[in-house]
Formats: structure tokens, C-alpha cells, sequence
């Protein structure tokens, strides 16, 4: 019989999982907790406690309605890029769990978890309409000096003087002196292109800029259009300094994907966008097409800017001169059509006026809360009592095992709602009730497989050996579909399904560890305790508990029965006492030679020994019924 001669140190594994995923998690928490803690001067900091979501711990609520400077229809199309923008700035806020829906033709409701600052509101209800800018200059989005402790400058035109106190808000932005010499090197520039508009304190910004940073991909608006701006692309990937504004959002009239035309007017397997400006729109776009067209990169390009952040900056090929343009390049159909959804809502004169802010209330959520944990407690005491009665003092092991589960998702939980703003919503909470189950699933299975092997005749450490062997395959494949499952949910749906699938997610993964550095190594410890070792009747793994029977193995062995704790041999077991078996000795072993002389082949031995177990078995039943009559 192979064996695995691999060394095992259960010990060292448990403790390693202890130090690993119990107490440096916790340890940072707590740490976490004594530097940064939570309070109302500091709502992100962190706190022995998980964050709850909207549903469990209310929060608030703010209307917006949507309304146009010049009555033009809101389509739903609007409202759509409307809401995707708003979630945009909310997520890039570090706020999660928020609910952002439409309601009616020209309102979104936005519903944030706990209490929100003003700033938060102003951030959300900022108008986000369309600029084109020509771009001066295009760099790596890492700084490319470290920022210096002074004033930095910002080219919206934001900014007032700092404080003589040292006010943190004011010291970033752009003082009056630094605008006055951004207004002159604008003015004295011969067009909107001119590098001569970069003054030191707009160098300065540029350097110091971090577009790797997600608080610098939170948009907002409210540039300035008269003065440069420095700012990132959506996707962080450059950064930019714009010239001012050439041709205003509103002046675009339509924007559409599709196929691009190619020289001949045939249709290319390219995808792009087309736009159509109006006349005002006509005018400034042939002016600034016909100045780019003729200049090296980068300022050959233009910035198409929606909600501070660069959207997309193609190069001029060609003058613009009927006010239909087309962007082409690396254009997939999908992108095309976000870009030209983009521009339509950009183009939109829309702004946004809070109509109401309310706090929201948590007492539905926290009865539903209370009844979802008491749910929970019964499925737990369901599987404890089940796993006592099964597998007796073993099933001590399974509660364990759930109680070593259950402190690591919590530490993992608690670290994510401190370090990256996570929720737990009810759907979640639902996720961990759900979780119980499928954890208990693993040591069954583990349980069961080392009953088979102690049924074979196997000695137990040999047969948590082998019986690991068997049962990590079946983990391994139950919890890849509960995992894909929870992958699948978790990006194809949205609001409170997604939180159910991330808390499935986390429990599968932590369900694994859990049994191969946990309750494995632990077995591997109890197969050595003399309780379980020798099949105790009170530890779950006695042979009359797990109905071990004298198996016929071929060439005349039987196995079965109460093995030897002290060899890896398998003995032959015991008869039960109404049944009269076989023994090893009552059974003629087969002949290694035919009648001819020959030596006979494996098939051919074991067809003979099949026959001669058989004949034996005819004679004892013959025996008996002689008896009988």
C-alpha cells in the first residue's frame, strides 16, 4: 500500500493561519482604530464594527431635479448619463452601497449610507456640461515632482487667497496673484494654442499632478472656461493641460456611433463617432480646426471635456469646415456608442437643483436585521446539533472550524468597510446566513470520505491521509461553482444583489482556507489522540457507529472490522455474530499455473478465484440446509 511520505506539521500550519488571518488582521484594526477612529470629525475612519448600508443603518436622501437653461425636452437617454455621472462622483467620493435611481421624467433620487457633508451634496448636484479645449501639453499621469508644502496653483479660477492660519482648503488653491498672471498670459498669448499661457504656478500644478490618484478622477465641473485647466482622463491614464474654452458643449447638436465611411464612401469595419454642431457650433469648430490642423503634437489635438475630466482628444487630420465631424480610432462598439452618449448628454444645457434632502430612517431595516440574525443563530444551532448527533465529539471539529470562519469574515469585512468603504447591506447579511451551510458542506464531505476509508480497514491516521486526498477534490469543485456563481451575480446585476454576491464570494474563499489550514491539520492531530484513534463509541468514528463490515477483497482476504492502532496493516475483522463468513484461511487460493503447464495471466487468476469463492460459498449454503432439514 502506498502511503504519503510527505512530513506534516498540522501545529505549525494552525498556527500560521492564526497569526496570518486572525490576529494581524485584527491587530491592524485595532491599531487602525486607536490612530484613526471613527467619529463625527472622522466618518471613513476605522472601527472594530463593519459599516452598515442604507437599508441597516439609514442615512440620507437628496433629490435632484434636472432642468435646462434653454427648455429643451430631458430625454431618458439624459437621465441615463445624468445618473451614470452622479454614480460616478459618488463612488469616486469613497462612498459604496449608495442608490441612485430616476424618478419621473426629470428627477434622481440619491441615496447615500449615513450622514452626509454639504460637500458631498454640492459634488453631486454640480452641473457636468461639455467644453472643447485645446490641449498644450499631454504627460504620464504620476507626478513628476513631489508637491511642495506652499500654495499650489489650480487653473479652474476657483480659488481665493489662503489664510493667514494655514487653512488647509485654502492653501490648495490658486492665489489671486497667481490668476492675475494667468489672465495676462492668456491675454498676451496670439491664440488659444500658445504655450506662452503656461505660467510656472500651471507648470507647478501639472508636475505635482497624480491622476493614478481616484481623487482626482472625481470630476465636478465648475472649470473655469476663460482660464487653463490642468486635469486628468477619466480612466487616469494621462494628464493634461488645456487651453481655454474654444467651443461650448451646448452648440453640439447630435452625437451617434457607428461605422466609418471609408475614401471610396464605402463602409469600413471601423467604429466611430459623429457630430453635428450647430451653426455658432459650425463656426468656432472651423476656426479651431483650420489653426490645429497646421501645429506638431500634441497641440494638433482637442480635449473633449465632460465633468472636469478629459473624455476623449483626438487629432486634427483635416479643417472642419461644414460642422460634421468624425472621431475614429481604436473604437469598439461599445465604447463608441458610451462616448457618443457622452456627448449627447454634455451637449445638454442641464444643471441640477436639490429640491429636498431627508435622513432616512434604519428602523425597518434594523427589525429585519434582528430577524435575519435570528434566523441565522437557528441555522446554526441546526447544524451544531446536527453535527454532534452525526459525528459526535468529531462534530466539536465542525463547530470549530465555523467558529474560526466566522472571526476571519469578520476581521475581512471589518478591514474593507475602514479601508475601502464597504457596506454590509441586508442582502449581505443574507449571504452570511447562506454561507453557514455551504461551510458545513465541506466537512461533511471530509467527515464521510475518512468513514470510507475507516470502512475499508484502514487505520485512522491513514485514512485522514488518503480520505483528504479524496475530499479536497469535491471542496475544491463545489465551492469553484459557488465561487463562479457569486463572480457571475456580482457583475451582472446591481444594489443589493451584488452584495449578496460579494459576501458569498468572501465566505467560499474563506471556507477553503478554513478547511485546508484549519480542519485538516486538526484531524491530522486528533488521529493521534487514543479517543478517536482506538474508535471511542462518544467519538463519532467507532466501527459500530459507522457500520464497518467484513469486506471479500479477492485472493481470499476479507477486510473490515476494528483495525490495529498500531500497525497500517488492515486486519481481517470480526464475523457479526448472526452472519458466518468466509475467513482468509477457509478459502483455497487459486492456482498460478493452467492444467497445460503454463503460468496463467491476471484475468484468468482472478476468474478462478471468483470461482472458487464461489464454490465455497455453494458449499456452506449446501452444509447449511443439511443442517436445517
Amino acid at each position: 500500500m502506498a502511503t504519503d511520505t510527505r512530513r506534516s506539521r498540522p501545529v505549525r500550519t494552525i498556527v500560521l493561519l492564526t497569526i496570518l488571518t486572525i490576529l494581524l488582521p485584527f491587530g491592524a484594526l485595532l491599531a487602525g482604530w486607536q490612530l484613526d477612529g471613527k467619529s463625527s470629525d472622522n466618518p471613513d475612519g476605522a472601527s472594530l464594527a463593519p459599516g452598515l448600508a442604507l437599508d441597516l443603518q439609514g442615512g440620507t436622501q437628496v433629490i435632484l431635479k434636472a432642468v435646462t437653461s434653454d427648455g429643451s425636452e430631458i430625454t431618458p437617454e439624459a437621465m441615463e448619463e445624468a445618473i451614470g455621472v452622479i454614480r460616478q462622483r459618488v463612488d469616486a467620493n469613497g462612498v459604496t452601497e449608495a442608490e441612485i435611481a430616476s424618478q419621473g421624467n426629470n428627477q434622481i433620487v440619491v441615496e447615500i449610507p449615513g450622514q452626509v457633508d454639504d460637500e458631498t451634496v454640492a459634488l453631486i448636484s454640480k452641473a457636468a456640461q461639455m467644453k472643447f479645449r485645446p490641449v498644450l501639453a499631454i504627460g504620464n499621469p504620476v507626478p513628476t515632482t513631489q508637491p511642495s508644502a506652499s500654495p499650489s496653483a489650480s487653473a479652474d479660477g476657483k480659488g481665493e487667497d489662503a489664510s493667514a492660519d494655514g487653512d488647509a482648503a485654502a492653501a490648495d488653491e490658486p492665489t489671486k496673484k497667481e490668476l492675475a498672471e494667468q489672465d495676462e498670459a492668456i491675454k498676451a498669448a496670439t491664440d488659444p494654442s500658445d504655450l506662452a499661457q503656461i505660467t510656472p504656478s500651471v507648470q507647478a500644478e501639472y508636475d505635482a499632478l497624480d491622476c493614478t490618484d481616484p481623487k482626482n478622477l472625481e470630476g465636478g465641473g465648475g472649470d473655469n472656461p476663460d482660464r487653463l485647466l490642468v486635469t486628468c482622463d477619466q480612466t487616469g491614464a494621462a494628464k493634461y493641460i488645456l487651453g481655454p474654452v474654444e467651443v461650448d458643449g451646448t452648440n453640439l447638436t447630435s452625437a451617434s456611433s457607428g461605422l466609418m465611411p471609408g475614401a471610396n464612401g464605402t463602409v469600413t469595419n471601423e467604429w466611430g463617432v459623429n457630430l453635428d454642431f450647430n451653426s455658432q457650433g459650425t463656426k468656432e469648430f472651423r476656426e479651431t480646426t483650420e489653426r490645429l490642423v497646421n501645429l506638431e503634437q500634441p497641440r494638433n489635438q482637442f480635449a473633449i471635456v465632460l465633468d472636469g475630466l478629459v473624455v476623449s482628444a483626438p487629432s486634427t487630420n483635416v479643417a472642419i469646415t461644414n460642422g460634421q465631424a468624425q472621431i475614429s480610432g481604436s473604437f469598439t462598439q461599445e465604447s463608441a456608442a458610451t462616448l457618443a452618449n457622452q456627448l449627447s448628454f454634455g451637449s445638454l444645457p442641464l444643471t441640477f437643483q436639490v429640491e429636498g434632502q431627508n435622513q432616512i430612517s434604519a428602523t425597518l431595516g434594523s427589525e429585519q436585521l434582528q430577524r435575519g440574525l435570528f434566523a441565522g443563530l437557528i441555522g446554526l444551532a441546526l447544524v451544531v446539533v446536527y453535527s454532534l448527533f452525526q459525528y459526535r465529539a468529531l462534530g466539536l471539529l465542525t463547530v470549530a472550524s465555523l467558529v474560526v470562519a466566522g472571526a476571519m469574515t469578520y476581521v475581512v469585512i471589518a478591514l474593507l468597510s475602514w479601508g475601502m468603504g464597504y457596506r454590509l447591506s441586508l442582502p449581505g447579511v443574507a449571504g452570511l446566513i447562506v454561507a453557514i451551510g455551504f461551510t458545513a458542506d465541506s466537512f461533511i464531505v471530509y467527515f464521510e470520505r475518512i468513514r470510507d476509508e475507516l470502512r475499508d480497514g484502514r487505520t485512522l491516521r491513514l485514512a485522514v491521509q488518503r480520505g483528504w486526498v479524496r475530499a479536497r477534490r469535491t471542496i475544491y469543485a463545489a465551492k469553484a461553482v459557488n465561487l463562479l456563481s457569486a463572480v457571475i451575480l456580482y457583475f451582472m446585476t446591481v444594489g443589493g444583489v451584488r452584495g449578496f454576491a460579494f459576501t458569498l464570494g468572501l465566505t467560499t474563499i474563506i471556507d477553503v482556507m478554513v478547511v485546508i489550514w484549519f480542519t485538516h491539520p486538526v484531524m491530522e492531530l486528533l488521529a493521534k489522540v487514543p479517543f478517536f484513534r482506538d474508535g471511542h463509541k462518544a467519538s463519532g468514528l467507532s466501527p459500530d457507529r459507522i457500520e464497518v463490515t467484513p469486506r471479500y477483497r479477492g485472493a481470499g482476504r476479507l477486510s473490515g472490522g476494528k483495525p490495529d492502532a498500531t500497525s497500517d496493516v488492515p486486519d481481517f475483522g470480526t464475523a457479526e455474530p448472526d452472519r458466518e463468513l468466509v475467513t482468509a484461511q477457509s478459502v483455497t487460493p487459486a492456482p498460478r499455473t493452467a492444467e497445460d503447464g503454463r503460468r496463467m495471466t491476471i484475468a484468468e487468476r482472478r476468474a478462478a478465484e471468483r470461482k472458487a469463492a464461489a464454490g465455497s460459498a455453494d458449499a456452506t449454503q449446501q452444509a447449511q440446509n443439511e443442517e436445517n432439514s
